[in-house]
């Protein structure tokens, strides 16, 4: 979240930010709040310092009646200055569900506009959309055809929106993370393995919401705990609290871990089989920097996206995403589009990777900080977030772009070596 006098002292850049992301925030009663707790912490602090005083009069009383009187009047300052520190703590509670919702600040350069329809294109990748001497068939008929997929056996035993991948799939699968993984190891990314569960107080801290109407969070009944819908989430929480050293930053940590996410929404073509799903499995980078270094991550980290799709050999572009579509928690961030050749009537681009830079957004929440050697106190880090790939889009593109006209599938030469294999038939 943003500091809290940030925002009383920027209140106009404030409410134009939260207009321009489609929120709708009550910042200025968050101001009023504000000017009502200062001034009963004012008070607060005058009782405080005539209960002290009172005190040191206990000392020279001349009798016990003036003592006692004394005391009395101890008494009543205590009481009244409990009464009016509860109004206090009351007023920030307030306060603080107000600063909660109140996303963070926009890049200058990102664009504005309400939807996704107002991203800027930035690039695109090495390869261009393939032009098929045939009807290109999509993920569904190949899985069909290859015996990779059994949606229904999934449905049968957890419902719409759940799947079992078989044979080749499964190969395909593991293929991607080595290979993702072996790339990340080599640029010096701590690997992990996540909790699939993380406290509800974790996902608020990285901007989920854990409960309400609004949700895409599966919760676990009677019980603080819920299902994670990213990796970022754990790798974000596994820091809660801590202290960094700030010459050891920037740290690089990624994740893998399975997410669960309601997903809901009308359904059709475009969303059928594997491509909004209530689980699925993705390695996630992570990274904590100092506040002069998460440019410079978010770039590098868009960039190991598209090093990743351009191995795979899948057509992309990346574009920067408009104000409006931006997460709470995203300063900036770019999504990485892959085309689909077998989605809408000619083949479309659609998103499978993404990348953002938080600042200190979360590690305000999260109370994450870094402290320099020579210097007093701390300040809090930045955080940053990237898919380096989502298992089950990845597996939609990779399919989609290298299928044959008799429905095999080549198997693109980054993969070949996990796989032992260059085609599926």
């Amino acid at each position: 979240m943003l500091d809290r006098k940030f925002i009383t002292s920027n209140v106009d850049l404030i409410k134009t930010n939260c207009v321009n992301r489609g929120v709708q925030v009550d910042v200025d009663g968050l101001v009023v709040l504000d000017n009502q707790r200062r001034s009963s912490e004012q008070i607060v602090q005058q009782l405080n310092a005539q209960a002290n005083a009172n005190n040191k009069n206990i000392r020279q009383a001349q009798d016990d009646t003036q003592r006692q009187a004394i005391i009395e009047e101890g008494r009543k300052l205590r009481e009244e200055k409990e009464t009016k520190q509860k109004t206090c703590d009351q007023l920030d509670t307030e306060i603080l569900d107000i600063q909660r919702q109140i996303p963070n600040l926009s890049h200058p350069d990102a664009p504005i506009g309400k939807d996704d329809k107002a991203n800027l294109e930035l690039r695109k990748g090495r390869c261009e959309p393939r032009v098929f001497d045939f009807a290109p068939r999509d993920h569904v008929e190949l899985g069909e055809h290859l015996g990779l997929f059994d949606f229904e056996g999934g449905a049968r035993t957890t419902g719409h929106g759940f799947y079992f991948l078989k044979n080749d799939a499964v190969l395909l699968e593991l293929a991607l993370q080595r290979y993702v993984l072996n790339l990340l190891i080599d640029e010096g990314f701590e690997i992990t393995v996540t909790p699939d569960l993380a406290r509800n107080e974790i996902l608020e801290g990285i901007g989920f919401m854990p409960r309400g109407p609004e949700t895409q969070i599966y919760s676990v009944e009677n019980s603080d705990l819920s299902l994670i819908a990213t990796a970022e989430i754990t790798l974000g929480g596994r820091m809660s609290g801590h202290v960094h050293e700030a010459e050891r930053l920037p740290l690089k940590i990624c994740g893998i871990s399975h997410c669960y996410r309601t997903e809901a929404g009308a359904h059709g073509r475009a969303t059928r089989g594997l491509f909004r799903v209530h689980q699925f499995t993705k390695v996630e980078m992570f990274a904590f920097t100092l506040p002069d270094q998460s440019d410079e991550m978010l770039e590098y980290f868009c960039g190991l996206e598209c090093r990743i799709f351009d191995d795979l050999e899948i057509p992309f572009r990346v574009v920067d995403t408009a104000t409006g579509d931006l997460g709470g928690p995203a300063y900036r961030k770019y999504d990485l589009e892959a085309w689909m050749p077998g989605r809408g009537e000619n083949g479309e681009y659609a998103e499978v990777t993404s990348t953002s830079n938080c600042t200190d957004y979360q590690a305000r929440r999260l109370d994450i900080r870094y402290k320099t050697k020579g210097e007093k106190g701390t300040k809090f880090v930045h955080t940053l977030n990237g898919t380096a790939i989502a298992m089950s889009r990845a597996l939609i593109a990779l399919l989609e772009n290298h299928q044959h006209s008799d429905g095999s599938v080549t198997i693109p030469a980054a993969l070949r070596g996990y796989m032992g294999k260059d085609l599926l038939v």
